[in-house]
């Protein structure tokens, strides 16, 4: 990603955005997630519920170290009703979080939403995962046990059920007969015809089986003698119970009544071709689910290609949505009318098929082009979403100036919070993101209390 200054915009160095806002580090137009604080309150005083959230974005989400952060926090303080979302990042060969471990036997094909065929099944992950073998399993393990969980969603392109789940595998023994294989090794003097009166074989079977064009053989060499005799043989494979799942409007589901650790994924036979847009892991608990959804690389145009996106939304019940988008738009140069009108078609999308849901949208971090130009570029995509907010009924973080703003971005780095490219940021970095965004949410919250 490379791109110069826009000397179309005037800033002087110290002023971010004409002063905008002041430098409180708080949720702009709450007024829009009014329902979400209703039930966090609910939450809070009762313990008698879940509430979702779910967060999109690009790689500061997918790396999970931002969501991370915000979901620990606000697990630590309302309950843990578990991880939410998750995907099998490594068998896509690319990044994901820590908490569950995926193995499998086989080898997927991958495809991501920030490229340009839309016949791909790419749905809730951003990422499709997809196969045509039939020989597979995939192995789903809690790292941390945290995250054990109760129920599972199983997330695939129109809902179609082509895999199985499975919470146990047994060993299956079968016994068959095989010819018995004997190997003999030359001692000095022996000849094709003492070997072969020794084992009552021709001379002619034992140069065949070994591919020798004549009868010279050496001391030490080993030959394969052939025989008749047949030997036992045990061979055994693994077998998986399959649960039974029940079907809703966007996922198959199962639900247990003890914690589940370990789980596997299994093809449907009656099927040809398996693809996973992902799972959705839940405790019974009340409490928070917080999902982190992003893919490397990706623009709210690459989400807007894929329909299936939104469709599968709908399998999270999420109450709150939150997107962090416009670092690579600013990267690609998108003009801030550009960036704001595929913006503005994601939430259109997004509410078309959860009607119900409330949406804050976070301003991008500040960023350096090359290394040393201030990206001037997100700050105007910053204003842009300040200045709409109330229009468009979304709440708004102001990361951009939470994070110092314009010119923040050198002492941000020698902070140790940023990387070398001066566009990303560092572990410590992503979790101060997410320690500022749950600390204006709990300001925010607070003030929506007392005014009540």
């Amino acid at each position: 990603m490379s791109a110069q200054v826009d000397d179309s915009i005037d800033f002087e160095e110290g002023v971010v955005i004409d002063s905008l806002m002041d430098n409180s580090n708080r949720i702009i137009n709450a007024e829009a997630i009014v329902k979400f604080y209703e039930k966090l309150q609910q939450l809070e005083e009762k313990k008698d519920c879940k509430l979702r959230v779910v967060h999109i974005g690009d790689s500061h989400i997918q790396a999970d170290l931002f969501t991370g952060k915000i979901r620990s926090l606000l697990q630590e303080k309302y309950g843990n009703s578990g991880l939410g979302f998750t995907f099998p990042y490594n068998l896509a060969k690319t990044n994901g979080n820590y908490f569950i471990k995926y193995t499998s036997n086989a080898s997927f094909e991958s495809y991501r939403n920030i490229y340009p065929d839309t016949t791909q099944p790419v749905g809730l992950s951003g990422i499709a995962l997809y196969t045509k073998s039939k020989d597979f399993a995939i192995q789903i393990g809690v790292r941390d046990k945290n995250f054990a969980f109760h129920s599972v969603k199983l997330v695939t392109p129109n809902n179609n059920p082509v895999f199985d789940l499975a919470t146990a595998s047994k060993e299956i023994v079968i016994e068959s007969s095989v010819p018995k294989n004997i190997n003999h090794k030359i001692k000095s003097g022996e000849s094709l015809s003492i070997i072969a009166d020794k084992y009552n074989v021709g001379v002619t079977a034992i140069k065949k089986a070994n591919n020798l064009r004549s009868n010279t053989i050496h001391a030490g060499k080993t030959l394969r003698i052939p025989t008749n005799e047949m030997e036992a043989k045990q061979i055994s494979r693994t077998e998986f119970i399959p649960l039974t799942l029940q079907k809703d409007i966007a996922s198959q589901n199962y639900y247990s009544q003890e914690l589940i650790n370990t789980i596997y994924l299994v093809p449907n036979e009656q099927l040809d071709t398996f693809a996973l847009n992902g799972l959705i892991l839940e405790k019974n608990n009340p409490g928070i689910t917080y999902s982190a959804i992003g893919v490397n690389g990706a623009k709210a145009s690459d989400y807007n290609k894929f329909p299936m996106f939104f469709k599968q939304l709908k399998a999270l019940e999420s109450s709150l949505v939150v997107i962090s988008l416009g670092t690579n738009e600013s990267f690609d140069k998108k003009p801030t009318e550009e960036y704001f009108e595929q913006l503005t078609e994601m939430l259109q999308h997004i509410r078309k098929e959860n009607p119900s849901v409330e949406i804050i949208i976070t301003t991008p971090p500040p960023s350096f082009f090359k290394r040393r130009y201030p990206n001037t570029i997100v700050a105007d995509y910053t204003k842009k979403i300040l200045e709409t907010a109330i229009e468009n009924n979304v709440a708004v973080w102001d990361m951009f100036q939470a994070l110092g703003g314009l010119f923040s971005v050198n002492e941000n780095y020698k902070k140790g919070l940023m990387a070398k490219d001066k566009v990303h940021y560092s572990k410590s970095g992503y979790e101060l993101q997410g320690q500022l965004f749950f600390d204006a949410l709990t300001v925010s919250y607070e003030q929506f209390k007392a005014v009540k």
